[in-house]
């Protein structure tokens, strides 16, 4: 039997490949050192085009993805879908919360209104699949994380938020979430109306360790 490495086609006990000369991108690195959220109130006009986002969004497919299977979708919000849609969510949130203030009745259409364009992060893992749906999870917050990523490239700024209309299933169906289906996140994109300030980074020896045998936990650590 003609057996493969790591599932990959390349045929066991090979001697190793010559590198390829793939250059570095100092451009690419700087932009990924600089690369911070902004506030949603920061983000003004114009947005993206829809050309420019659709190579957003081809850009965020490109993330590891074990087993082909697309574990994600996105929902764009632009143009008069955001008041529609927020207006339906602040509908349901009134419902939901009887008594609200009178400054609150239209929170969510302002919430959606504020960005340009909004992008819902969609998780949907194949639970039939034999791929661990924690593979598939991660696979959909890479893909949130690429097109954070895609949009600085491309000179745009963007805020990731999860709030209650990602978290209520029906305020998700509103959208066309199904009950299979768990919104990742709301990614806000537009043009930045200032740079905002960095905020701090863990040191790299706080987050970071090359292991070694006198590393591993033992079953009395607590």
């Amino acid at each position: 039997m003609n057996h493969t490495a790591h599932g990959h086609g390349l045929p066991a006990h090979t001697e190793p490949a010559a590198p390829i000369d793939f250059p570095a991108s100092p451009e690419m690195l700087a932009r990924l050192e600089a690369r911070r959220s902004s506030p949603l109130r920061g983000l003004v006009e114009p947005g993206p085009t829809e050309q420019e986002l659709r190579r957003m969004l081809r850009l965020a497919m490109r993330v590891p993805d074990h087993g082909r299977l697309s574990p994600w979708r996105f929902i764009v919000l632009a143009g008069d879908a955001r008041r529609t849609v927020g207006e339906r969510l602040d509908t349901l949130y009134a419902r939901q919360n009887p008594g609200l203030p009178p400054a609150k009745t239209d929170m969510w259409t302002l919430y959606l209104s504020r960005a340009p364009v909004t992008v819902v992060l969609v998780s949907r893992p194949d639970l039939t699949s034999k791929v661990p749906e924690w593979n598939q999870v991660l696979s959909a917050g890479a893909a949130g994380m690429a097109l954070t990523v895609a949009a600085s490239a491309m000179g745009f700024a963007t805020q990731w938020l999860l709030k209650w209309p990602g978290r209520d299933p029906e305020a998700a169906a509103l959208l066309g979430v199904t009950a299979a289906e768990r919104i990742a996140g709301f990614i806000h994109i537009g043009r930045p109306a200032a740079l905002s300030e960095d905020r701090p980074r863990p040191a790299l020896d706080e987050v970071v360790r090359f292991w070694s045998p006198d590393q591993s936990i033992s079953n009395d650590t607590p």
